[in-house]
C-alpha cells in the first residue's frame, strides 16, 4: 500500500477543507475504498477520517420526511421504526446487499459512493477508462456477463452496484453536501451520478473535497412496497437485476401509483418516469406491461454474456406488477 497523510475532522466544513486536495479522500466505514486502496485501484495522498462528526442522527423533517445523517450505518438505517414503517422499500434493499458485519460499517453517505465491480477495474493489469482514462474497455467484448444495458457508452458498460441507492432513487432523495469553501448544496438524486459518455471516469456532480452530510427523504408514498433482486446465489451477491418498487391500487383494480427503480441493468441508479406514466392509471394487462418493457428497454444493449439481462427485466418488470394488483407483497 502506498503512503498517505490520515487526518480526522470535527466539523464538515474541517472535513471538506482537509479534503481539499484532489488526490484526497474521506473515510468512514471503509468497506469499499479500502479495498480500492490495497489493490492500488485507489491511491489517495490523503484520507480524512469522519467518523467524529455528528452525523449519525435520523430526524422528522416539516414536510412529513426524515433527514438521515451520512454516518447513519447501513444496519442502523434499515432497523429505523420510520423506515420499517414508512419506507420499508429502503429497509429492504439494505438488508438485500452486503453481509451483516459490513452493514454494520458501511455508511448511508458512503453507500452513494460505491465503485463498480466490473472485473477489469478492479484487475490493474488490464485496460479501464474508469480506472485510466482512454485505456480502452476490454469488457465491451469481454467478460460483461454482470455489466449494464442501459446508459452504457463506446467506453464503459460498468453497472452500478448499489442496493440502497435504487431504493433512494425510487423515493426521490436528495443529497445535502457541504463545500470546501463552506458553502452548502442539495442534489436530487436523479442529477447526482453521471452517464459514462467519453468521462466515465466522473461517476457523479460531486466536486473535490465536497462532503455528503445529509440524506433527506420526502413523507412517505401510500403503496405495496417491494425490492426484489435477482442473483447468482441466495445472498450476499450483486444484482444481476433488481426492482424497487411502490404501487398502490385502487378498488377497481387501476394502478393509481406506481413507482420503479432498477439496479443491476443501468450505469447509474434506473428509474424512468415515463414507464411509470405509462403504467398509471391502467388496469396493468399483458399488453400494457409488454408496452411498459418495451419503454423501459428502448434504449438496452447487451454486449453478449450480458444479453439475458433484457428478457430477464421483462419477466421481473411482470412479477411485480401483477403480484402488486394480486395485493401481494415481496
Amino acid at each position: 500500500m502506498k503512503r498517505f497523510e490520515y487526518s480526522r475532522a470535527d466539523t464538515p466544513i474541517q472535513a471538506a477543507t482537509s479534503a481539499s486536495p484532489k488526490e484526497a479522500a474521506f473515510i468512514a466505514g471503509g468497506t469499499n475504498l479500502l479495498d480500492l486502496m490495497k489493490y492500488e485501484i485507489e491511491t489517495p495522498i490523503k484520507l480524512v477520517d469522519v467518523t467524529r462528526l455528528e452525523l449519525e442522527q435520523i430526524e422528522p423533517t416539516a414536510d412529513g420526511g426524515l433527514r438521515i445523517g451520512t454516518l447513519v450505518t447501513n444496519s442502523d438505517l434499515a432497523a429505523h421504526p420510520d423506515i420499517v414503517a414508512n419506507y420499508p422499500v429502503l429497509s429492504r434493499a439494505i438488508l438485500a446487499g452486503a453481509t451483516g458485519q459490513l452493514r454494520n460499517k458501511a455508511t448511508t453517505g458512503g453507500n452513494f459512493l460505491q465503485r463498480t465491480r466490473c472485473y477489469y477495474f478492479y484487475q490493474t493489469d488490464s485496460p479501464c477508462n474508469k480506472r485510466e482514462p482512454g485505456t480502452g474497455c476490454p469488457a465491451i467484448n469481454g467478460e460483461n456477463r454482470t455489466l449494464a444495458i442501459l446508459g452504457t457508452s463506446e467506453a464503459c458498460i460498468a453497472q452500478h452496484p448499489s442496493d440502497m441507492a435504487v431504493a433512494m432513487r425510487l423515493l426521490d432523495a436528495k443529497i445535502e453536501t457541504v463545500k470546501t469553501d463552506g458553502s452548502t448544496r442539495t442534489i436530487p438524486i436523479k442529477d447526482f451520478y453521471c452517464l459514462p459518455k467519453d468521462t466515465p471516469h466522473i461517476e457523479n456532480v460531486l466536486e473535490s473535497g465536497e462532503l455528503i452530510t445529509h440524506v433527506v427523504l420526502p413523507a412517505p408514498i401510500k403503496g405495496i412496497h417491494t425490492y426484489d433482486k435477482v442473483r447468482d446465489r441466495a445472498s450476499y451477491a450483486f444484482a444481476l437485476v433488481s426492482c424497487a418498487a411502490v404501487i398502490d391500487v385502487d378498488d377497481s383494480g387501476k394502478l393509481t401509483t406506481i413507482r420503479l427503480a432498477f439496479g443491476g441493468i443501468g450505469t447509474e441508479p434506473w428509474r424512468n418516469e415515463k414507464v411509470e406514466a405509462l403504467l398509471t392509471d391502467t388496469d396493468g394487462n399483458t399488453d400494457v406491461i409488454r408496452q411498459a418493457a418495451d419503454l423501459l428497454l428502448k434504449e438496452a444493449k447487451g454486449n453478449g454474456q450480458n444479453d439475458f439481462k433484457i428478457p430477464l427485466t421483462r419477466r421481473l418488470l411482470k412479477q411485480v406488477i401483477q403480484r402488486a394488483l394480486a395485493g401481494e407483497g415481496a
